[in-house]
């Protein structure tokens, strides 16, 4: 039994035992076709977990209050739509009810306590075909929503002590006047949204499938996939999602409009690679979602040597049928590209591979690997810039006997990697996060600007970018610097939540920053540094026993947790941007092992 912090959601069909003793037999049949077509493949998307079903009502867990609306979001719409021409009596509608709160997991997986108990509240006051969320929850997305939102004021819910601030998301129809409507309150706001369509043409390319027989051969497929992302990435006039958020939907069950719409975009290319000896034969096809029409499709069969070939012509084909107008920029950054030795590219994706888990003993693969490839090939500069990458997370992270010589050599590796391939934004990357940590912001920032200009769809450099403004004294630059990136990975990675925290620590807005902590540790919940940064925060609101709840966790993960190392580290420009972190815990009346008791 384990106790966590989860997004809820409670869901049942209204006038069930109507619908019921007028028709059982057809009711239960049109339920379990929702649930094939529409429900469970929603939630699948958006990373839900069912954790029980009880007739006619679901419990399900999300890994965000995001992905929890997001998800009822579309599956109230998708319902307004099929009861268009069935009769009132005949429709079948759901309330839903969302709340981030903390619950109790059993052995057996399911979730117990005040946070069920109050989404399943929520479910009751919610409206036919509306959702009702906690304030808790609404504070999570109210800056994601484009629908209007009804704040129905404190509501008194059944056998909750305290009354509870609810709002209701009506889809489909205008929301109606709450109970509770405060004069003068903003009750509605237009507000971003991940699923928005841009206005140019938009892709996103899922993970080829590795037809090869051997699922070792998964990283070959996934680097083929992730390599044509970079390229299409490179053109200006088109938006393309990140690879952390097409990835996503890998293995998952779900039609091409479905992914499309979660995920904003109009085209999807879906592929697959098969590697056998020398061989490899790479199909892909190129899907409008708004009707489902197959607009390109083709198939490679070629010698492995051909496989830079390969993914230069596919890149071709799909800009001829995308009819994009190329500027002669673009032209230019997919003329770029060298040959490369197979051996080489093979170790570099495994490399890749390795690296992307973010442990130390993945971190030390990943160099051995690129190392192999260099090896090989002296002039790979992706392999190099990946050498230096992970030698500045040794660096961040502690994780070799001499830190310092660790961002030396990866700093030293960047500038020739950069000397090596200045036309790659992988170089810049490399060459901008060395910097950064090295605390040359200025350069930093320079080498971030020329990789976007290279690179422009890419989230990594954007993420990079927000960094740097965070520890330059521009958190609200960086703020907008973080949309922009999620614009291009709404399946964000969870760091991105700690970079909104410190934006938003770094303007005094404490309560958001808390906001954007939990949903990091919704997420991954052995972070002390964002455990860390919550003591802080709960120190300046003044609420000690939060904050040092939120301390002893980050000790309990990190013994050797230290905030002058943290001091030494991170690169603020101005040094009072970290004393208001230690002036929080300092405010809670924290003793830290390594500074003693602060104000002492």
């Amino acid at each position: 039994m384990t106790r966590k912090l989860a997004a809820i959601l409670v869901a049942d069909v209204v006038g069930y035992s109507r619908l019921a003793g007028a028709d059982e037999d057809r009711i239960l049949a049109r339920l379990r076709t929702l649930r094939s077509d529409l429900i469970d493949p929603t939630i699948a998307v958006h990373n839900g977990r069912v954790v029980k079903r009880t007739g006619d009502g679901s419990l399900i867990e999300f890994r965000s209050v995001v992905d929890a609306v997001r998800c009822a979001i579309e599956v109230q719409t998708a319902m307004v739509e099929r009861n268009i021409g069935v009769s009132p009596e005949h429709r079948i509608e759901f309330r839903v009810g969302i709340h981030l709160g903390d619950v109790v997991e059993e052995n057996d997986g399911d979730l117990m306590g005040d946070g069920v108990n109050i989404a399943a509240r929520l479910e009751g006051i919610a409206k036919p075909g509306a959702i009702c969320l906690s304030e808790d929850a609404y504070r999570q997305v109210r800056a994601r929503l484009d629908l209007a939102v009804t704040d129905l004021g404190p509501i008194q819910l059944k056998n909750i002590a305290e009354p509870m601030q609810a709002y209701l998301l009506q889809v489909g129809t205008a929301p109606q006047p709450g109970p509770a409507q405060q004069p003068g309150k903003p009750t509605a706001t237009k507000l971003r949204s991940a699923t928005t369509v841009p206005d140019k043409p938009s892709i996103a390319v899922l993970a080829f499938n590795n037809m090869s027989g051997d699922p070792e051969q998964e990283y070959f497929s996934d680097g083929i996939s992730e390599d044509i992302i970079t390229d299409l990435s490179k053109l200006s006039e088109l938006h393309v999602i990140a690879r952390n958020s097409s990835f996503v939907y890998k293995n998952v069950t779900a039609s091409v409009p479905e992914m499309a719409k979660a995920l904003g975009v109009r085209y999807v290319l879906e592929g697959s690679v098969r590697k056998v000896g020398n061989r490899v034969r790479v199909t892909a096809q190129l899907i409008d979602a708004s009707n489902g029409g197959h607009i390109w499709a083709s198939r490679f069969d070629r010698d492995l040597t051909d496989i830079f070939a390969v993914q230069d012509e596919l890149t071709q084909e799909i800009v001829a049928a995308l009819k994009l107008n190329l500027t002669h920029g673009d032209q230019d950054r997919l003329a770029q590209g060298r040959a490369v030795d197979v051996g080489a590219y093979e170790l570099l994706l495994r490399g890749r591979e390795q690296a992307s888990a973010h442990t130390r003993t993945g971190n030390m693969a990943a160099r051995s690997l690129a190392a192999d490839a260099l090896a090989i090939d002296p002039d790979y500069a992706a392999a190099q810039a990946l050498i230096s990458f992970t030698h500045v997370l040794d660096y961040v992270n502690a994780w070799s006997n001499d830190p310092e010589a660790s961002l030396q050599i990866g700093l030293n590796l960047a500038q020739q990697t950069v000397e090596m391939a200045g036309e790659q934004p992988n170089s810049h990357f490399a060459l901008g996060m060395a910097s950064m940590w090295n605390r040359e912001l200025d350069r930093a920032r320079a080498q971030v600007q020329q990789g976007l200009a290279l690179s422009p769809n890419s989230a990594a450099l954007l993420m990079l970018m927000a960094h740097i403004q965070i520890f330059s004294g521009d958190p609200q630059g960086a703020l907008e610097t973080l949309d922009a990136s999620m614009q291009l990975d709404p399946h964000h990675p969870e760091i991105l939540f700690q970079f909104l925290a410190d934006a938003r620590f770094s303007l005094g807005e404490y309560e958001q920053a808390i906001v954007a902590i939990e949903q990091r540790l919704q997420q991954n919940a052995q972070s002390e540094t964002a455990y860390a940064l919550l003591a802080s925060c709960y120190g300046h609101l003044g609420r000690p026993e939060e904050a040092r709840r939120a301390w002893e966790k980050a000790l309990q993960i990190n013994p050797d947790f230290s905030v002058e190392r943290r001091r030494r580290v991170l690169p603020f420009r101005n040094p009072q941007d970290f004393d208001r972190r230690v002036e929080g815990l300092r405010k809670a009346g924290l003793v830290v092992p390594d500074l003693g008791q602060f104000g002492a």
